[in-house]
């Protein structure tokens, strides 16, 4: 073969890679614009998923909220604490901070703290004892009460009823159509 003819089909395997790159160039930034674009509509969908889940999560809670805190005077005052007036959804702001109580549940004498859970776990009762450490900062108001505790839940994990019960909570579980206080006639809640 001549060098001019071999030269010419050097160039023309030249242009055709050259072809080739420039194809796979414009194959991989349309792949990177679907690419993308698939992340955006997937971060669009996580978004409206998480939204819609703590929708559900906070109706389902105030469900919860509802069913306990009609029979919030009779079950307590079944433990000779008295109250007469129940809060539910109780919000103070404070010095840049925030507490929030599902129910409250006062009288002169006592202020009963409860956290109402679908599913009451160790660390939701960790929490609301910290949360029982903080109400009188809070809620000055009601410093001459004897604070008392509760826990709530239509499901309780593993070990979270014991756990309340060794940090002097009451446990308050569904039974049937209504709800009832779990600690046995010997236990002595604790008083803050």
């Amino acid at each position: 073969m001549s060098d001019i003819s071999q030269e010419s089909v050097h160039a023309e395997e030249i242009r055709q890679i050259w072809a080739l790159f420039r194809e796979t160039e414009q194959e991989r930034r349309e792949g990177y614009k679907e690419l993308r674009e698939g992340y955006r509509e997937l971060r669009e969908l996580f978004q409206k998923t998480g939204k819609k889940v703590d929708d559900l999560t906070g109706k389902w809670g105030r469900f919860v909220e509802g069913m306990i805190a009609p029979g919030v005077e009779r079950l307590f005052e079944e433990r000779n604490i008295r109250v007469n007036t129940v809060y539910q959804h109780v919000r103070r702001r404070k010095d840049g901070k925030e507490i929030e109580i599902d129910i409250l549940a006062i009288d002169g004498e006592y202020a009963v703290l409860i956290e109402a859970k679908s599913t009451l776990g160790t660390e939701d009762v960790r929490e609301h004892l910290d949360r029982i450490g903080k109400f009188r900062y809070f809620f000055p108001e009601y410093a001459d009460r004897s604070i008392v505790g509760a826990v709530a839940g239509i499901v309780i994990e593993e070990n979270a009823d014991r756990f309340a019960y060794k940090n002097g909570l009451f446990v308050i579980a569904q039974s049937g159509e209504a709800v009832k206080i779990l600690n046995d006639s010997k236990f002595k809640p604790k008083q803050w």
